[in-house]
Order: C-alpha cells, then structure tokens, then sequence
C-alpha cells in the first residue's frame, strides 16, 4: 500500500510539472510581444504568428499524441514531449529573427501537444477510479494554472534585468530535470486496447488548421481577394472535407464523428472554440494594448495579467464542488455571461486608465472563466458513452486549440483593420501636416503600428504617437466588443445544447475490468475530466 502511494505521488508530481512546462509559454510570450515587436521589427500579422506558431501543433497532434502513448508508451511520448519543450526553447532563445522565433514556437507547440493528453494518462493509469481521481486532477488543473500565472511574472523580471529571449531559459532546466526524474520514477504503460495511427485523419486534420489560420492571418494583413489567401481557405475546406471522409471510413479514427450525435458534447466543443477564440484574441491585443498605448513595462503588464489568472486557479477546487450541486450547464452560461459582462466593461479604457480601474474588471473576467471552463470538459465527457470518454474529452480539447490558434488571427486581423482605417483621421484632428501623415501612413502600411516610433519625426513624434494610440483604441473596442458577443453566444450555445444524455453517463468499471482510461478508442488523454464532476 505504501509503495502504491509513493508510485501515485511521484506520478503526481511529474504530471504536475509537465503540464507546468507545456503551458508556460502561453503567457511568458504573450506579456511579452510588445518587447518582441520592437527588437524584431515584427508587425501585428508576425506577431500573431508568435503565438499560433505555438497553438496550432497543439490542436493538430494532441488527438494523434493520445494516440501515439497508447501504441508506443506513455512514458517515451512524455519524455519525447519534454525533449520538444528544450529544443523549442533553445531555438527561440538564441532567435536573431522573427522567424526563427515561429521556430522555436512551433516546437515548443509540438512538446505541449505530447504532454497534455500524457500527463492526464499517466494519472488516469495509476489512479483507475473516477472519483479518487478527482483530486489528482484537480492538483493537475492548479499546475496548469499556476504556469499561467507566474509565466508573466516570470516574463516581466527576465525583460526588466536582461534580454526578452531569455523567457524561454526557465523551459530547458526544467524539462531536462523532469526528464531525469521521470526516467526512474514512472512506470511503462499501453492501451490494452489495441490502437492504430489514423494517418490519413492526421494530415487532412493538420493541413485543414494550419491552411485555415494562414488564410485568416495573411487576408486580415493584405486581402481575403490575395491569391494565397484564397488559395489558402479553399485547401482548409477541402482538407476539412477529406477529413470528414476519411473519419468515416477509418477503424480506428483519431475523431469518431458519431460523438457528435450528443447534442451535449457539440455543445461543449462549439462553446469552448467559440469561447477560446474570443479570449485567446482578447488576451492578444491586451498584451499590445499594455505595451503600446500604455507604455507598461513587461512586468507591469504581467502584474495586471496576474488579475485574469489567478482566479480561476483560486476557484478550481471550488467549482469542481459545486458541479455536485449545480448544473454544469448553468456554471458555463452564467460563467460566459459574467465574462461578456467584463469585457464590454473594458470597452472604454484608455491611455491613462489606472490600476485599479483596470483590476476590477480584469478580476471579474478571471471570476467567469474560473466558473465556466473547468466543466466544459467535464460536460463532453459525460455526455458520452463511458468508454468513448477519452476521445471525447481530448476531442474537445482540439477544438479549443483551434479557437485559441484562431482568436490571435482573426481579432488581430480586425484591430489592424480598425485601427488602420481611423488613424488618418486621427492624424488630421492632431493637426500634423499631410507629408508627416504620409510617412506615418505609409510606415504602418508596411510594418505595422509599431513601426511609428521608429520614424524620425522630431516635435511630431508625440502627436503621432498620440494618433497611433488612439487608432488602436478604436481597434482595441471593435475586438471587445467582438469577443464580448462570442462569449454571449458560447452562452447562449451552452443554455440550448448542454442537456446531459440519457444513458450517456457509464458506470464505473467493475474491479478486475478494462482499465477504464483504456477502454473503447478514445485515448485516456482527458478521460480523466471526468473526475472532478
């Protein structure tokens, strides 16, 4: 009994801080794409690129990475995920371009990929019942919030004392440690249910992401009429198609598309893209909306960051308590509505606008999302016959992937858009002549907003600056509003569709049964969602 509970810990532990690894490049980056813009000359469209360089191999490779441990181990997918986190990092962290850090990006992407689903089987094969699992995952959620939150800190200290690429340092230790650790105190282990790698679903799934998120980028920079754009959504719709096809022909598939039968579990993936994308967006142009008009330092900005976080890593245990005695169907709705309810509070912040005026509503919108997000997992597994419980939570995990790898794209296209169309006008009520509105004009067109405090303009500097800030404002209220209305429609999605099944909600297996977390297709990835309900 004592070594079980010692074999159970040191799981713990190791899934904790993988999943701490994976996710601390969310935040440590994003507070800091400001610093990044001005080091790199990058424009809004590259830096949007910064931050889907790293989601979109989440949402492309997490389903196959579940995939992958159930076939080829568990633990060699883990130890594989954090030899990705230290080259990614090592990448990055010596980036002398823009591209370099999409690189870097991009593997870090991949690592997280591997060790989302792998963290949660690891605890799912050592703990096979349901409800004791619960606990775990609610330590394992902690760790994953805890990354969120000191990752601007972190971020914030690194760029006050030395250079912003050494954000990506704290990664490579810390995954090389994990890997040393995890060597000796994790145990091998496969799906007892035989499993084969959907290929066919994996490319289409890929490229169908990746052509859709370009698309929306590269239209929102130049023209949705560019050739590459156009060329670019139409190989999305195809490969979305094939992929469609080749799910319903395949064996064994990386998606069973009879999940989607459950009302409840299209509810929950439609209210979780529609929800990521609207605050991964918002997140997005709140980290330029600090650096740029604000002209925070990044540790400034990620004390005020700190106010969305650490909420939702407060309440965790909470809500998983409350989802005993209240509909999860009610904690999301209200959850989504309390965060529209906050992000159209924020509509009229400005240049000056104080801390404490902006705590408030940021504290309010940590307070919906701590309500809302822990039970949409839940509810996709629940919704689901027991042994598709995997495949349906680790589904439902893409679809979050995807909206986050949208919301960058799709409200960075609307704030350049916005901001662009307004800064004449504001340029003309600062009263700079047409030759200096020009310079500003044509350095915007070219590099982004950024590029303007570059631009040797002497006493027309301020006022141009001014201007700018005031553009982006304009586009900072149109992605507010934007993204305020998602999460009123993710709500309203949430009321209507998330009903549990009759019969969708399986008994436990017996003593001496299949490993719950290996049962059916589904990998055991985010199975073990279902513990806290």
């Amino acid at each position: 009994m004592e070594q079980r509970r010692d074999r159970r810990t040191a799981t713990l532990v190791m899934a904790c801080l993988g999943v701490f690894v994976g996710y601390l490049p969310v935040t440590t980056v994003s507070v800091s794409l400001p610093v990044i813009q001005k080091a790199l000359d990058a424009s809004t469209a590259d830096l949007s690129w910064v931050s889907d360089a790293f989601v979109l191999p989440v949402a492309a490779l997490i389903l196959t990475a579940g995939v992958f441990g159930d076939v080829h181990g568990r633990k060699k997918v883990f130890q594989a995920g954090l030899g990705f986190c230290v080259v990614g990092a090592a990448v990055a962290l010596c980036a002398q371009s823009i591209v370099q850090v999409w690189a870097g990006q991009a593997l870090l992407g991949v690592g997280a990929a591997a060790l989302l689903p792998m963290t949660l089987a690891l605890i799912s094969h050592v703990v096979p019942d349901p409800r004791e699992r619960g606990k775990y995952i609610g330590l394992w959620t902690t760790s994953m919030m805890a990354s969120l939150a000191v990752g601007p800190l972190i971020a914030g200290v690194i760029v006050e004392h030395v250079a912003w690429r050494w954000i990506y340092l704290l990664p490579i230790p810390l995954s090389l440690l994990t890997m040393v650790i995890a060597a000796f105190v994790l145990d091998e282990s496969r799906s007892q249910v035989e499993r084969k790698l959907d290929w066919p679903g994996q490319i289409t799934a890929a490229v169908a992401i990746v052509a859709l998120v370009y698309g929306v980028i590269e239209g929102g920079a130049t023209s949705f009429g560019d050739v590459r754009v156009v060329v670019a959504l139409a190989v999305a719709v195809c490969s979305g198609v094939a992929f469609v096809v080749f799910e319903r022909r395949s064996p064994s598939p990386m998606l069973d598309l009879t999940l989607f039968r459950s009302t409840a579990f299209t509810g929950s993936a439609l209210v979780v893209m529609i929800s990521f994308l609207g605050l991964i967006g918002f997140f997005f142009v709140l980290s330029l909306y600090l650096g740029m008009v604000q002209q925070l330092s990044t540790l400034e900005a990620g004390l005020r960051l700190l106010m969305v976080t650490v909420l939702p890593m407060v309440l965790g245990t909470a809500v998983g308590r409350m989802m005993r005695y209240l509909s999860p169907r009610v904690l999301i709705t209200s959850g989504l509505v309390v965060t529209a309810v906050a992000l159209f509070a924020l509509i009229d912040v400005g240049t000056d606008t104080s801390f404490g005026s902006l705590a408030w509503r940021l504290a309010l919108l940590g307070l919906g999302l701590g309500l809302a997000f822990p039970c949409i997992t839940a509810t996709a597994v629940s919704s689901v016959p027991y042994q598709q419980a995997g495949m349906a939570a680790a589904g439902n995990n893409a679809f979050r992937q995807v909206g986050g790898a949208l919301g960058p794209a799709i409200l960075g296209a609307l704030l350049t858009g916005k901001a662009v169309d307004t800064l004449p006008g504001h340029l003309a009520a600062a009263g700079l002549p047409g030759t200096t509105s020009g310079e500003v004009l044509r350095a915007v067109d070219a590099d982004g907003l950024g590029a303007v405090a570059a631009l040797p303009l002497g006493r027309a500097t301020g006022p141009a600056l001014d201007a700018v800030s005031q553009s982006f404002l304009d586009g900072l209220q149109l992605c507010l509003v934007v993204s305020g209305v998602l999460m009123l429609f993710g709500a309203a999605v949430a009321a209507v569709l998330l009903r549990p099944s009759r019969g969708g909600r399986a008994a436990p297996v017996a003593s001496g049964g299949a490993h719950p977390a290996e049962a059916g297709h589904g990998s055991p990835a985010a199975e073990a969602a279902a513990g806290p309900r």
